[in-house]
């Protein structure tokens, strides 16, 4: 049943992608706010397709917190869904995502004219790309936006800690606005590099904000503490009804 219900969802997934891709290219050449409209049409397609395809539902704990911009969001990274939701979430979010999917066809110009910043896994290009994100980043908060970073970087499996990566902090002390931890555990229905989907209810929670004024690493063991230990009751909490 898991693999019939996952063959569905995989099919109706990117059949769904494909077309929207395709349907709303003329918005691209009309302002950002026509293609923010089309983000959010997509991905209302795939949360009816989790939903009524394979049995994933959503509960969102602490939403009001996320209205509040702009501010960081800093996210627990395990699965796809959580660089999807955001955009239905947050009402104009500059997400921060890896480079390579801007190389996708057709797709990456949609995320470029959404606004999202680039960062690229190279060491070389570690400089650069930090200046280009606190840019990018300052640019977006002028214009009332929120910030959505993956503090590892990549996804980690259920349970799974990867270490926390500096570029949080330095948007933390540049931008000197609250950060706000965000812990779920998507990545028991929805895994990484997974075929197999599971029925179940993702559960994402926002926690209270870390305010300005912290040093680096003051924020950073208080960041950690609090996303992994959230994320890690969250997962406890989810594995019982995972099926």
């Amino acid at each position: 049943m898991i693999w019939a219900r996952s063959i569905l969802f995989n099919a109706a997934f990117f059949g769904w992608a494909s077309f929207c891709c395709v349907f709303f290219l003329p918005a691209l050449l009309f302002s950002r706010k026509f293609v923010l409209k089309a983000a959010r049409f997509w991905i209302q397609g795939v949360m009816w397709i989790c939903k009524y395809v394979v049995g994933i539902h959503v509960q969102i704990i602490g939403q009001e917190k996320l209205y509040k911009s702009p501010v960081i969001l800093a996210v627990k990274h395990q699965s796809v869904w959580e660089t999807i939701i955001f955009h239905s979430l947050v009402r104009d979010p500059s997400i921060i995502l890896k480079r390579e999917l801007m190389w996708i066809p057709c797709f990456g110009w949609y995320l470029k004219k959404l606004g999202t910043v680039p960062l690229s896994r190279s060491k070389n290009k570690r400089v650069s790309d930090l200046k280009n994100l606190l840019t990018k980043a300052s640019q977006a908060i002028r214009r009332g936006q929120s910030i959505v970073i993956f503090p590892e970087g990549t996804r980690s499996r259920p349970g799974e800690k990867k270490p926390y990566l500096s570029g949080v902090a330095s948007l933390y002390l540049h931008l000197n606005i609250p950060v706000i931890p965000i812990a779920h555990n998507a990545g028991l229905f929805w895994p990484r590099r997974g075929f197999r989907k599971y029925e179940g209810c993702i559960t994402l929670e926002a926690l209270d904000p870390i305010e300005p004024g912290l040093s680096r690493q003051e924020f950073m063991r208080l960041l950690e503490d609090k996303i992994e230990t959230k994320t890690n009751e969250l997962i406890r909490k989810g594995l019982a009804h995972v099926t």
